[in-house]
């Protein structure tokens, strides 16, 4: 996908990785993209103008004061004719800035006075970004629908490891591509259901799974991009929630049936990627159940079928199915498709995936197998949904 014509300004913060703005640039550029850069002082420490005006081939905007703009408006100007603000490196400190709403310089004071979406690449020192206040500010950029992209984990030039790197310029540049591309899905309503549930025992105990949630908070990312109007019914899973997604947390199967049913009603697409528990234990104790010498029996009750319910409606959405198999790949999907009564079905080999940042799935549907290979789980969610937004076309 190329970026012809499209407007971005890349604003640019004080950090060691500013350096890595320079690639970012040159690729936005070499993909048509018309791009204005914005720099605070602190990042001409580690990044000269020069750099900058040369690879954008257009000035560069560092002075709240500066004469060249007309009326000395520039954190209005240079924002006005733009389609999105990208601050890559966006430092702590200039995260505490934008979630609070305060600007003293020409970067901060832009952000806040713009009309377009703004996303930002975190990078700092692993410290400051599992600080509990800048998580706090990331938490709250995300509410005020900032797309964050990254940090990624890594070696720092602290030498320190941990969360803190800037995201690589190449995955920046992806997620440029994917803001672009056409909102194939507006006006849609999709439920996505992520993550395992948990089956108490006793108070402390539960039945569960290993399911990370990352394929699901995947999806739903993927379908906000993609323009629709997004509900992530979750169950338990230490991941933030995508910029735009409404969540829902719940913690059982029982919990996730009840809100699905509330929110799959009126829903175009229902995709169901949550691993729910088949099972749960018929009487689970209200004290904790001491251990004794012999064996514990538990009688087990089966779990709502989710999937199958939405799908038998008289009038049910369009309904996409995860499957994780551990063997018989094809044939199991296959089987699962026919019986569900689904219009399409993911699947993948729950052992080579599980927990895992990437995949490789294969979808079915009446028409046959569609591979979508291996990939980040990101960049194979959006294959999904691209597949799902040209049979709600066809369906017309």
């Amino acid at each position: 996908m190329t970026l012809t014509g499209k407007r971005i300004l890349l604003g640019i913060t004080g950090g060691i990785a500013a350096y890595k703005a320079a690639e970012l640039v040159r690729l936005l550029v070499k993909a048509g993209a018309d791009v204005r850069v914005a720099m605070t002082e602190a990042a001409t420490r580690f990044i000269g103008t020069t750099t900058m005006q040369a690879l954008s081939g257009q000035p560069v905007w560092s002075d709240l004061w500066d004469a060249r703009v007309n009326d000395a408006m520039g954190h209005i100007e240079l924002s006005r004719d733009r389609e999105l603000v990208l601050v890559a490196p966006a430092s702590a400190d200039f995260m505490a800035k934008l979630a609070h709403g305060l600007c003293d310089d020409l970067l901060s004071t832009l952000c806040v006075a713009r009309r377009c979406p703004l996303m930002v690449a975190p990078a700092m020192n692993v410290e400051m970004w599992q600080n509990a206040a800048t998580q706090r500010n990331a938490e709250t950029l995300r509410a005020d629908g900032v797309q964050i992209v990254g940090p990624a984990s890594g070696g720092q030039a602290c030498g320190e490891l941990g969360m803190g790197r800037m995201t690589e310029p190449a995955d920046i540049f992806a997620d440029v591509q994917f803001f672009f591309q056409p909102k194939r899905l507006a006006g849609r309503r999709v439920v996505v259901t992520a993550g395992p549930t948990e089956e108490p025992i006793d108070p402390v105990r539960v039945i569960t799974n290993t399911s990370s949630g990352k394929m699901g908070y995947a999806v739903a990312r993927a379908a906000r991009e993609a323009g629709a109007e997004v509900t992530l019914i979750s169950g338990p899973v230490s991941l933030p929630t995508p910029a735009g997604v409404a969540r829902v947390d719940v913690r059982t199967a029982q919990e996730m049936f009840e809100a699905v049913k509330k929110d799959a009603q009126d829903a175009d697409v229902f995709i169901s990627v949550a691993a729910v528990a088949d099972y749960r234990v018929k009487n689970p104790s209200a004290q904790k159940i001491k251990k004794a010498n012999g064996h514990l029996s538990l009688e087990l009750e089966e779990n709502p079928d989710i999937l199958a319910w939405v799908a038998g409606q008289p009038r049910p959405p369009f309904c996409v199915g995860f499957a994780a198999e551990s063997e018989n790949l094809a044939q199991n999907a296959k089987a699962k498709l026919a019986k569900k009564k689904l219009a399409l079905i993911a699947a993948n080999l729950a052992t080579e995936t599980m927990g895992r940042d990437d995949n490789a799935i294969t979808l079915y549907d009446a028409k046959g197998e569609h591979p979508l290979g291996r990939g980040p789980k990101l960049e194979l969610a959006r294959k999904l949904l691209e597949h799902v937004a040209g049979k709600l076309t066809s369906r017309k």
